[in-house]
């Protein structure tokens, strides 16, 4: 069967409708959204409140997070949940962000499970700990590398294109490379700090504005899909109604009827 050029038309049935959600059949569910928003969050308010529990001699400035949930530090606890809480977090997140392409998805949930290594594994008294220093920089490494393998040329969420993706990952690396080689000792915790928040926003950012992509585009604004594409409980009516049987109307710019002889009505006139 011959198939011709490929027609567009936006949503306007109900079944129309459906079939314009297709190119968006990938939705981001509601808990992951919590999650995304909970990372950052538990984040943030596990290294202050933890920092408040230290004496006296701790600078967030200067001392890592990690320090936060090291062995012998006050109320360890504190951090090492919060850390707990980001890594199942952004495993959640992963697993609920269908817009990105899969294996993506896959770096970021490694991300997560690493970031419950170092929580599993604390720095020792003495501030070594191979165990912990590996889980970290696997963390690290992952959750500033995933946008690189999640982005899609084209695509139709606005921080899921592949330009988007790369610059996020180089961002997000150099960060973590600054952190690592570039600050000095007493700004290690502060370069720490934005490194790992970062890392916690950027999923966030993602989720939220690929819903809105999906929110603007069911709203009729963005989204046309092609007329193959509509629901096969559709198609047979689309088709009845361009069939040769159904009785056509006049169509602009045709010859006008013959009239006949003695008719001096102008022509057009009813």
């Amino acid at each position: 069967m011959t198939v011709g050029p490929e027609r567009w038309t936006t949503p306007s049935t109900t079944a129309d409708a459906a079939a314009a959600r297709r190119p968006a059949v990938n939705r981001i569910p509601w808990w992951a959204v919590v999650s995304a928003g909970a990372a950052p969050l538990l984040l943030g308010g596990g290294w202050t409140l933890a920092a408040a529990r230290q004496p006296a001699g701790y600078d967030p400035i200067r001392d890592t997070i990690s320090a936060l949930a090291a062995q012998g530090a006050t109320d360890r606890w504190l951090m090492t949940s919060a850390l707990f809480g980001v890594g199942v977090c952004h495993v959640i997140t992963a697993a609920g962000l269908r817009p990105a392409r899969r294996l993506g998805r896959v770096v970021l949930a490694g991300g997560g499970a690493a970031t419950l290594l170092v929580a599993a594994f604390p720095q020792s008294v003495q501030g070594t700990s191979t165990p912990h220093a590996m889980a970290a920089g696997l963390a690290f490494t992952a959750l500033g590398a995933w946008p690189a393998f999640a982005g899609r040329r084209g695509h139709w969420a606005p921080l899921l294109t592949r330009g988007a993706s790369a610059a996020a990952a180089v961002l997000l690396l150099g960060l973590v490379t600054w952190f690592a080689f570039g600050v000095d000792d007493d700004h290690r915790g502060l370069g720490e700090r934005i490194a790992a928040g970062a890392q916690a926003l950027w999923p966030l950012a993602v989720v939220l504005t690929s819903r809105r992509a999906v929110t603007v585009g069911r709203a009729g604004a963005g989204w046309r899909v092609p007329v193959a594409a509509i629901s096969p409980a559709v198609a047979p009516e689309r088709a009845a109604a361009r069939s040769p049987s159904t009785p056509a109307g006049p169509r602009r710019g045709a010859a006008p009827a013959a009239r006949e002889p003695g008719d001096r009505r102008p022509r057009g006139a009813g």
